[in-house]
C-alpha cells in the first residue's frame, strides 16, 4: 500500500548539522528519536522527506505490510550495525528517554483539553524493563502515548533528506579516524536514539498500541538489513514496548546489575518510575523542589548531565525560588566545558526545560530564556502556568515572556555575583562564553538590559598590569573622573598593535585610560550599546576626528614642522594625487611618530563593512560611502622630505604618497586586501636601490 504519512525520527534541525560531529565533541544533547517525543510530533516545514517502496503480503498469521527502508536509513543502520561507537551502553539511555517522552506526552495530553477521548487514563505511568538472560533479550516497555500505524511508518522508517547525506559521508569518510569520544557522543547528540538499538541488537521488534478508542495493537519488526515489517497483533498493551533480541557479543545488557548501572549513570532523574525486573531503578526526586541546602554535588552534577546529556559538570549552579511576580521553582546550571559548535550558533534550542507542578510541558522551550542564554541548561517550574497552554502558544504567550523577563533578569543578577564572588572563576567563564554575553547586547531591545549585560563585559587596558588584568565597565566609569563624559575604547588585534596605534598616540600623552578591544565584534557591541550610565562609548577614531572637527585657531605642530605657507602648498598637492580616495587631506598635531593617520566618520561600522560587504562595491563607491579624511604630520621626516620631492622628483613623491595613504589604510584596518601593498612596494623598493 501507498505510504502518505511521512516524519522525522529525530529533530530536523540536528540533522541539518550532523556532518560536523566529528570534529565536535561537546555539543548540545537532541531530542529521542521517535514518536514518544512530543516535540518530534511536529512536522517540519522545508524539509523533504522521500517515501519507500511498500508491498503487502498474506500470512497464516494475518496481513503483513512489507516496507523498504530509504537508502540513507539503510546506510545509517549500517553504520551502528558495525558498532562504531565505544560507548554501546548509550542505547539504554536513548531507549529510555524515547520512552520517558511517550509517558510525559500522555500525561501532558491527558490533563490537557485535547486529551478527552484518551484511554486508560488511570493506569499507571512508569517504565519496565526486562532482562532475560537464556533468551538474551531486553525488554523496554513504556505505558505511554503509543503509536498508529501511520505513526510507526513515520517515525521509525523515515529519515529527514536535509543534513543525513553529509552527516553518513562525513561518517563513512572518517570512520577510521574518529575518536572515541566523538563517536559516543553522536547518538545522543543527534537524536539517531531508536536505533542505537542496532549497536547491541540483530533483531529488534516494536509492540504498540495508542492510546485512543478503538486502537488495534501492532508489531513492528526489522533485522536492519533493509526492510522492516508491520502486522495486527491481538493483546497489545497500551504504549509501546521495544523486544531487542541481542548480539552474541552484547549478551552483558541481559544482565541487571549491568542495565542497572547504565540506568544510575545516565537516566537516574528520568521523570517516571523505571522498574527493572520489578524493582524500582531510578530516583525521580523533583531536585529543582527542594530545599538547595539539601541537594549534595554529586547530585547536581548527576542531574546536570542528565539534563544536558552531556558528560561534564556544571561550572555555575543558580537554585532559586521565587513567588512574585510569578511562582518560579528554577535549577540552571551553566556548564563548565566550552561551548559546542551547536551552541554558537543562533539555529540552536535553548536547554530549559519547562515544567508546571511537576508535569513536564516541554523539554526545550524556545522562548523562556532569550536566544543569547542557549547555553544555560535546566529546568524551570511555574505554578502560574496553565496546563492547557498548547505548544504553539508558547510562543506568543504574554506570560511566558513576562516569566522569560523574570528568569533572565535573574541569571544576569546571578553572573553579576559570581563576579564579585568568584572573580577567577568567573574570568574563564567570560572567557569561554563572552560571547554570548556580547550577542545579547547586540539582540536586546531593551536599554536598561543592555546595560545590566554591559557589566559583566571586561577588556583589557591602557592600564592593566598584565594581560589578566581586564576591566569592566564599571571600574572604568568608577577610576576615571565624574565630570569625564566619555569612556574611550581602541579596537586591534592585539595590545602589541593597540599600544602602537597612531590613534593612541595623543590619549597616551594626555594619560588617559582606554579600553582595548581586540575581538572584531567587540566595537560593534560597543556602539550597540552606546553609553554606559552617563557617560558615552567612544572610540578613540572618532575621537580624534570629531575634535580635528572642533579646532579653529591654527594649531601649533611643534618645533621642526613645516610651514603654514609650506602645508598650504602639500595638502592641495596630496588632495590631488589622492583625488577619489579621500575627501578632504588636513594637518594634525595629535600625532607624534607616524607621518599620517585615516578617519572616517563611523571607524566600527567602517570596519563591519569592508569585512563583509566591500568585495560587491566598486572601489570608486568603497570611497565614497567610507569618506575617509588624511590628517598628516607636518613634523615627521617623511612627509617634510615628500615636500620636497614633490618639486624634485615628482613620480618618487607620487610613489610615496600612494604608499602612505595605503599605510594609513592597513592601519585603520580599511584594506580590503593588505596584499595589494606589495605591487607599490616592490616599485618604491626599486626606485630606493637605483643608486646602488
Amino acid at each position: 500500500m501507498s505510504v502518505r504519512a511521512m516524519g522525522v525520527f529525530c529533530q530536523a534541525r540536528n540533522l541539518v548539522r550532523l556532518g560536523c560531529v566529528l570534529k565536535q565533541s561537546r555539543l548540545p544533547a537532541a531530542a529521542a528519536v521517535h514518536n514518544f517525543a512530543p516535540r518530534l510530533h511536529q512536522s517540519h516545514a522545508g524539509f523533504s522527506l522521500r517515501r519507500f517502496a511498500t508491498e503487502t503480503k498474506e500470512a497464516s498469521q494475518g496481513t503483513v505490510d512489507k516496507h523498504e527502508f530509504q537508502a540513507e536509513t539503510r546506510q545509517l543502520l549500517d553504520i551502528v550495525a558495525r558498532s562504531l561507537y565505544s560507548d554501546h551502553e548509550v542505547f539504554v539511555r536513548e531507549l529510555i528517554s524515547n520512552a520517558s517522552d511517550a509517558l510525559e506526552k500522555f500525561r501532558y495530553t491527558s490533563l490537557s483539553d485535547s486529551g478527552t477521548d484518551l484511554v486508560g487514563k488511570d493506569r499507571p505511568l512508569e517504565i519496565r524493563i526486562t532482562t532475560d538472560k537464556p533468551l538474551m533479550q531486553l525488554i523496554i516497555q513504556d505505558t505511554g502515548i503509543g503509536m498508529t500505524k501511520e505513526e510507526l511508518v513515520s517515525n521509525l522508517g523515515t529519515i529527514a533528506r536535509s543534513g543525513s547525506k553529509q552527516f553518513l559521508e562525513q561518517m563513512k569518510g572518517n570512520q577510521q579516524d574518529a575518536t572515541s569520544e566523538a563517536s559516543s557522543n553522536i547518538i545522543g547528540q543527534f537524536g539517531v536514539g531508536f536505533y542505537s538499538a542496532f549497536i547491541v541488537a540483530n533483531k529488534v521488534e516494536v509492540y504498540t498500541r495508542a492510546a485512543t478508542p478503538d486502537a488495534v495493537g501492532l508489531r513492528w519488526s526489522t533485522d536492519g538489513s533493509g526492510t522492516y515489517e508491520i502486522k495486527e497483533v491481538p493483546d497489545v498493551d497500551l504504549g509501546t514496548k521495544i523486544v531487542l533480541h541481542l548480539k552474541t557479543d552484547c549478551r552483558e545488557y541481559a544482565d541487571e546489575d549491568r542495565i542497572k548501572a547504565v540506568i544510575k549513570k545516565y537516566s537516574n532523574f528520568v521523570g517516571s518510575p523505571i522498574l527493572l525486573n520489578g524493582k524500582q531503578a531510578n530516583e525521580i526526586k523533583p531536585l529543582w523542589l527542594l530545599d538547595p541546602q539539601s541537594i549534595s554535588q554529586e547530585q547536581h552534577h548527576d542531574f546536570y548531565r542528565f539534563i544536558s546529556n552531556s558528560f561534564d559538570v556544571p561550572r555555575f549552579t543558580l537554585h532559586y525560588k521565587a513567588d512574585v511576580p510569578l511562582s518560579i521553582h528554577a535549577l540552571l546550571y551553566f556548564p563548565e566545558g566550552k561551548p559546542g559548535l551547536f551552541e554558537m550558533s543562533r539555529d540552536g534550542s535553548t536547554g530549559v526545560a519547562l515544567y508546571t507542578r511537576k508535569v513536564l510541558i516541554q523539554s526545550k522551550t524556545e522562548n523562556l530564556l532569550p536566544k543569547w542564554l542557549r547555553f544555560v541548561k535546566g529546568v524551570v517550574d511555574s505554578e502560574d502556568i496553565p496546563l492547557n497552554l498548547s505548544r504553539e502558544l508558547l510562543q506568543n504567550s504574554s506570560l511566558i515572556r513576562k516569566l522569560s523577563s523574570v528568569i533572565s533578569t535573574r541569571v544576569i543578577r546571578f553572573l553579576q555575583e559570581r563576579a564579585k564572588k568568584q572573580p577567577e572563576d568567573y574570568e574563564t567563564f567570560y572567557r569561554d562564553y563572552g560571547l554570548f554575553l556580547k550577542e545579547g547586547i547586540v539582540t536586546s531591545s531593551d536599554p536598561a538590559e543592555k546595560e545590566e549585560i554591559a557589566k559583566l563585559l571586561r577588556f583589557d587596558s591602557s592600564k592593566s598590569e598584565t594581560s589578566s588584568g581586564r576591566m569592566s565597565l564599571e571600574e572604568y566609569y568608577n577610576a576615571v573622573p565624574a565630570d569625564q563624559q566619555n569612556i574611550y575604547y581602541l579596537a586591534a588585534p592585539n595590545r602589541v598593535l593597540a599600544e602602537s596605534s597612531p590613534y593612541y598616540e595623543s590619549l597616551k600623552k594626555r594619560n588617559e585610560l582606554v579600553l582595548f578591544c581586540y575581538e572584531p565584534y567587540d566595537e560593534l557591541v560597543l556602539m550597540q550599546l552606546g553609553k554606559f550610565k552617563s557617560k558615552n562609548l567612544v572610540s578613540v577614531e572618532k575621537e580624534m576626528r570629531e575634535e580635528s572637527k572642533e579646532t579653529t585657531a591654527t594649531p601649533d605642530y611643534g618645533e621642526g614642522s613645516l610651514l603654514r605657507s609650506e602645508l598650504d602648498q602639500l595638502i592641495p598637492w596630496l588632495e590631488d594625487e589622492l583625488k577619489g580616495q579621500v575627501i578632504k587631506v588636513k594637518a594634525t598635531s595629535r600625532l607624534d611618530t607616524h607621518p599620517c593617520v585615516i578617519t572616517v566618520e563611523e571607524m566600527a561600522a567602517a570596519r563591519h563593512f569592508i569585512r563583509t560587504q566591500s568585495h560587491q562595491v566598486p572601489e570608486q563607491n568603497r570611497f565614497a560611502l567610507l569618506q575617509p579624511e588624511l590628517e598628516i604630520n607636518p613634523k615627521h621626516p617623511i612627509i617634510k622630505k615628500l615636500n620636497k620631492l614633490r618639486e624634485s622628483d615628482k613620480e618618487l613623491a607620487q610613489l610615496i604618497t600612494k604608499q602612505l595613504f595605503a599605510n594609513a589604510m592597513v592601519g585603520a584596518g580599511l584594506a580590503e586586501d593588505p596584499r595589494m601593498l606589495l605591487t607599490n612596494m616592490n616599485t618604491l623598493l626599486s626606485r630606493a636601490l637605483e643608486k646602488y
